[in-house]
């Protein structure tokens, strides 16, 4: 599809909002509606080819007393994830009573994966059934998102003398579109984009940064990316494409997993979302997010190291809830933040309370790889304050120390101002 294409899908499904959400949901709650019904009806449309598999899979599993279905089911939908459900969303659209629209609807959305029940979950969607139902939204909202005008579909839809009527849409394309959906919902929310969104500006400059000075040295086979403070995962793909482009023009062959954590439930969901949505199942697996999941309190990854971390974690935010939970700091054990260095067995990186971002940085550098040729390389978004907040002994500075001292600096790249939403504050870009 051309990129006038992407643009007029994306449109519709902006237009579907107003059209149906309007007197239901102020502009800012349209996309806990519309994010999630877009994830749906594209999952739908892959699975549709493999549905009659999927069920007759289900059926043999049950029957033989299997209870790990998982592997099973996923190879029977050739997907990461699948629909055990009778029903696909276009089925649902010829409901004429209410009830029995929404009780079907429940029983569509209960028959999809754990990965997906997961993205729905962290998303809240259930919540909006009972509102979108008693307005009589529900069955409106899923005749426009499945409507004959839109291909959500991988696969092309033909005229009845086969000629093209609308062409497939590839996964590429699919999470063009919803990083379309993500940017505009952000801009309508903007009091908060900035928590979650880093400009694409920025990400390839920092990819680039990782990378361009290695570029050489890359070799052939896999490699690792993370980022512990993923939001909906931009750094991530957007590195990604990167190194996977850099592998070609010097010929070398790579393959990539992708990493992350992030702690708010609704970016999280959009994050794996995302990666199911760009045919990245496998990736989508590796991310870890939800409120119980903070990289500082609750690390997703203890015993993994990584080629490539790339973050730009919160600053100036506090973290005392964490420090609280991990014993304060006089009952701090946790190895990244209390290490041996200079000859102190309890050296600290505990830094104060009212901002948690160096931690970000210090988690990473207990992820570095020792033993390869390579090693590890880093790329951080902070603000100022990094630079130079705490006094000798404290923990910001016993960070910045611990960098020097192991020569682990490479540079300190100052970034325009007003380059990330809703902030004119003079940030940085540390890379190791």
């Amino acid at each position: 599809m051309s990129n006038g294409d992407l643009n007029w899908i994306a449109n519709y499904i902006w237009g579907i909002a107003d059209d149906v959400l309007r007197d239901l949901y102020v502009r800012g709650k349209y996309r806990d509606v519309i994010l999630p019904m877009t994830v749906l009806r594209r999952l739908d449309a892959v699975l549709e080819d493999s549905k009659k598999a999927v069920l007759d899979m289900k059926a043999k599993l049950d029957k033989a007393g299997v209870v790990e279905q998982d592997v099973a089911l996923r190879q029977a939908a050739d997907q990461a994830f699948y629909n055990t459900s009778k029903f696909t969303l276009r089925d649902l659209r010829a409901r004429a009573s209410r009830q029995q629209l929404e009780a079907d609807f429940r029983a569509y959305l209960d028959g999809f994966s754990p990965n997906v029940q997961d993205i729905l979950d962290n998303f809240e969607f259930r919540n909006q059934i009972p509102r979108l139902s008693k307005a009589d939204a529900l069955g409106t909202l899923i005749e426009k998102i499945t409507s004959p005008d839109i291909n959500l579909s991988p696969a092309p839809v033909k005229n009845t003398d086969g000629s093209l009527k609308q062409p497939g849409l590839d996964n590429h394309g699919m999470g063009t579109i919803f990083e379309e959906l993500i940017r505009r919902f952000n801009e309508e929310n903007n009091e908060e984009a900035g928590e979650h969104w880093t400009p694409r500006d920025a990400v390839r400059l920092m990819a680039k940064l990782v990378f361009l000075p290695v570029a050489d040295d890359i070799q052939s086979g896999t490699y690792l990316l993370y980022d512990g403070a993923c939001g909906t995962g931009g750094m991530l793909t957007v590195a990604e494409e990167i190194l996977q482009q850099l592998a070609i023009e010097h010929g070398k062959k790579v393959s990539t997993h992708l990493y992350g954590q992030e702690i708010n439930a609704e970016t999280y969901a959009i994050c794996k979302a995302d990666l199911l949505l760009k045919g990245e199942g496998d990736a989508a697996d590796n991310i870890v997010g939800g409120p119980e999941h903070s990289t500082l309190a609750n690390d997703a990854f203890p015993s993994r190291e990584f080629d490539f971390m790339l973050s730009n974690p919160p600053y100036g935010k506090s973290w005392k809830t964490d420090l609280e939970r991990m014993g304060a700091k006089k009952g701090m054990r946790d190895s990244r933040f209390v290490i041996e260095h200079a000859g102190d067995p309890e050296y600290s990186l505990v830094t104060r309370s009212s901002d948690g971002q160096m931690l970000f940085l210090a988690n990473k550098l207990s992820k570095m790889k020792q033993d390869t040729p390579l090693g590890s390389r880093i790329a951080e978004v902070h603000n100022g304050s990094s630079l130079f907040t705490g006094d000798a002994g404290q923990g910001e500075s016993n960070i910045r120390r611990w960098i020097i001292e192991n020569d682990w600096l490479e540079t300190i790249v100052a970034l325009p101002l007003n380059m990330f939403y809703n902030t004119g504050i003079a940030t940085y870009v540390w890379v190791l």
